[in-house]
């Protein structure tokens, strides 16, 4: 790839694929896969991602957010999209950009209900979440009976899908709370199914869930961080391929004498002659200030260099005092190399918080 001249991240569509044909490898042949695209395809580009996973065939979208399934509807994507946290104040846009809401709870339901009356839909497609143990969003088991009720009284909508959220899939010390949690998922299914006449799609995995519980597969599958190259083990991430690379350059070089300090408040101070190099990237670009004072560090022509002194909102300084190096040399801060998830380990955060971080003022590069 042609070396970084600015601050980039490079996504790479290859190792998308290769991840994403690889979670396919996992599952059944009619075992339909539902990308998780929210939070800009965690932290890259919905819009491009969708674009060339709908290429791939996949069978649904997933995002958090109304806004989100209505820009990937403004950017050309006709496949199915889930809207997992809509708001009632955005059932009318959600109607009519044709996104299917996630009902998660008896106000949400009644208030969707109503303004498919007033728009007079017909079987408008909606998916039905349950809490098996996350806590989070979902009917319990013993909403059952009144969600059916409520479904039983109207034509205007029609439930797609019933689903939940594993808690735990990724921890091997969690899978008997984990097994409980989808043999509750198998116990309201079958009721619900039973009383509504008719069954629908079933998912519950999560990535982990697609790795660690095959039995769990169902008709469908989630996956949102497997697709961007992590599998929450380090057995699975041999397998994956990280899509992003975010690079800078070194914009200068400083030689400091014993005693000097480095950046705001004067955090860093050098126990010796140093040479240090400043980079265009900072917390306003996802670095956060955790990632500074020596516990964070970028990858400059292959040797590591650890980021001193407090992180600023548009740079960072870093120890270069043994590499050899010039200004204006690639960095590199997370890739194939450095991993977020090994940048993310250093400050006790995980790859997802860092790659979602990175801000849209960010140069995304696409390389397939």
């Amino acid at each position: 790839m042609p070396k970084a001249q600015e601050t980039v991240l490079e996504i790479d569509l290859k190792a998308l694929k290769h991840n994403f044909d690889y979670l396919k490898s996992k599952l059944n042949n009619n075992t339909k896969i539902t990308a998780v695209v929210k939070a800009f395809a965690y932290g890259s580009d919905a819009a491009v991602v969708a674009q060339y996973l709908q290429k791939l065939n996949v069978d649904y979208f997933a995002v958090a957010y109304t806004n989100e399934g209505i820009a990937l509807r403004d950017a050309g994507i006709t496949t199915p999209i889930l809207i997992l946290h809509p708001q009632p104040v955005n059932f009318k846009l959600i109607i009519e950009h044709c996104l299917e809401p996630n009902l998660y709870n008896a106000k949400v339901l009644n208030a969707f209900i109503k303004i498919a009356e007033e728009t007079q839909q017909s079987n408008y497609p909606v998916h039905i979440k349950f809490n098996t143990g996350l806590n989070r969003l979902g009917f319990w088991e013993n909403d059952v009976d009144d969600v059916v009720s409520r479904l039983n009284s109207t034509n205007t909508i029609k439930v797609a899908s019933v689903f939940s959220h594993l808690a735990a899939s990724e921890a091997k010390n969690e899978k008997e709370f984990t097994v409980a949690q989808i043999e509750t998922f198998n116990t309201i299914v079958a009721r619900f199914s039973k009383k509504i006449g008719y069954t629908p799609t079933k998912h519950i995995c999560n990535t982990s869930g697609i790795l660690n519980y095959p039995e769990a597969h169902f008709d469908m599958v989630r996956t949102g961080i497997g697709l961007y190259g992590f599998g929450n083990s380090k057995m699975e991430d041999l397998h994956l391929k990280p899509i992003a690379t975010l690079k800078s350059i070194l914009s200068q070089i400083h030689h400091i004498e014993k005693g000097e300090t480095v950046g705001y408040n004067r955090a860093y101070t050098s126990d010796a002659p140093k040479k240090t190099a400043t980079i265009p990237i900072g917390h306003a670009d996802g670095v956060s200030r955790h990632y500074g004072n020596g516990k964070g560090y970028v990858l400059i022509n292959g040797e590591k260099a650890s980021i001193i002194g407090n992180v600023c909102m548009d740079m960072i300084m870093v120890d270069i005092t043994s590499i050899n190096c010039e200004e204006g040399d690639e960095v590199q801060i997370f890739g194939k190399e450095t991993t977020a998830e090994d940048l993310a380990r250093t400050t006790n955060t995980i790859s997802y918080e860092l790659l979602t971080a990175i801000s849209q003022r960010v140069k995304r590069v696409f390389r397939s």
